[in-house]
């Protein structure tokens, strides 16, 4: 079976969408949001939480897997799902970000990334071939190009190098992906789809090139990579909307790296399908849980004696059998337990959100769904500011020296 997009439906009121594409372990309703599981697991969470929580597909990264535990394993194994009892599609990320994330330990060539190995202190060449190569042994369901990811903000000269150095690894990984797409078809294989990258930073005529460029070729998606690494919000919008109306109407659309569930719900309101982040774990495992009111952090005293669960809107497995108090309980005693329980939910929030998306283009009301969303969390947001304003208000001020602090000043 190949890759396939279909687009359902164009929303009415503006410009998000949704679709579905097919892959070899089943299909993906868009627009969708893809938990990171970097060494093939998502962080605290087993392939039966993910399940449910309605995740449809999940993100694996290329640099850590093909160090540990190598593409040897995958291919003796056959492939990532067998691997990590996963059923359902798999994206893997080329690497390309990792390798930016090591200015220490990593020099780029024309031939690739040399890095030095956190496993073992080794060196090791990741060229755009051999990015493909362990791609393929991991059997993702898509695979990502190499790029070279720099500061978003970098100056016109470095960001245009580091483009057209993407450009010409994009066709190398092209090639690659031809060659080993005759190679599965000859042992049985299901095909596994591309997808590149376009960069540019923030400067508007480059991610024109890289559009304009990366567009001429096969490519099965394309993704907008090089944002939240450096750029206001403001301009990570704006290049998003850009780059989004520059891409093929009949091919996802993946905006890597990003975000928060306000950062989604933007993104799929300027034409984007995919979206892949670590916060909701990383949020999780400092005790943090996205709420249909509002982010809320439960390791803060006042959820001590709390028996409410953490939304009372949210069906998912924690809210249903936990209180505010008892997460508030293990996220002060830093207990796994902690970690898994709210990733289950914050996992749950943001697949619902993407669900609820979706319903709402197709009813052709996603600008309203949008607005509703924002400000529900606006006003929230609002309550927790004012709450700490006047905190900072009662708080008694330090004495200037020399003199007491009266009753008048404490007030």
């Amino acid at each position: 079976m190949s890759f396939n997009f279909k687009l359902h439906k164009k929303s009415a009121d503006g410009l998000a969408r949704a679709g579905e594409f097919f892959t070899p372990h089943g299909s993906v309703k868009t627009p969708v949001f893809m938990p990171v599981g970097t060494l093939a697991t998502v962080k605290s969470l087993a392939t039966e939480d993910l399940n449910s929580t309605g995740s449809q597909i999940i993100l694996g990264n290329t640099y850590h897997l093909m160090l540990r535990p190598g593409a040897d394993v995958f291919e003796k194994l056959g492939g990532i799902q067998k691997f990590m009892k996963w059923p359902g599609p798999v994206l893997t990320d080329s690497g390309g970000f990792q390798i930016f994330s090591l200015p220490r330990s990593r020099k780029m060539t024309e031939e690739g990334a040399v890095f030095q190995s956190y496993v073992d202190g080794g060196y090791h060449n990741l060229s755009p071939e051999k990015s493909m190569g362990v791609q393929n042994a991991i059997g993702s369901d898509i695979m990502m190009v190499l790029d070279q990811c720099i500061e978003s903000t970098a100056d016109h000269t470095e960001t245009r190098a580091a483009m057209e150095l993407t450009h010409r690894w994009a066709l190398r990984s092209l090639n690659a992906h031809k060659e080993n797409t005759l190679k599965n078809n000859d042992q049985g294989r299901p095909y596994q789809a591309v997808f590149s990258i376009v960069q540019g930073g923030v400067h508007r005529d480059l991610r024109k090139i890289s559009a304009d460029f990366l567009t001429q070729h096969l490519f099965d998606g394309f993704a907008i990579g090089g944002l939240a690494v450096g750029e206001t919000k403001e301009e990570r919008e704006t290049m998003t909307e850009l780059v989004a109306a520059m891409l093929p109407s009949d091919k996802p659309r993946y905006l890597m790296g990003v975000g928060t569930p306000t950062d989604l719900l933007e993104a799929i309101r300027r034409g984007v399908d995919m979206f892949d982040c670590i916060i909701p774990t990383k949020m999780s495992q400092q005790g943090n849980v996205y709420t249909s009111r509002g982010l809320i952090k439960l390791n803060q005293h006042q959820y001590k004696f709390s028996d409410l669960p953490i939304d009372d809107d949210c069906p998912c497995f924690t809210c249903a059998h936990h209180s505010r108090a008892y997460l508030h309980h293990l996220t002060r005693c830093r207990e796994a337990l902690g970690w898994r329980l709210l990733s289950i939910h914050n996992i749950y929030f943001y697949n619902r959100l993407m669900k609820e998306a979706r319903e709402a283009i197709l009813a052709d009301r996603y600008e309203s769904f949008y607005l509703s969303k924002i400000e529900a969390w606006r006003e929230e947001n609002d309550k927790i500011m004012l709450g700490r304003e006047a905190a900072e208000l009662r708080r008694p001020r330090k004495p200037e020296q020399g003199k007491l602090v009266t009753e008048m000043d404490e007030e």
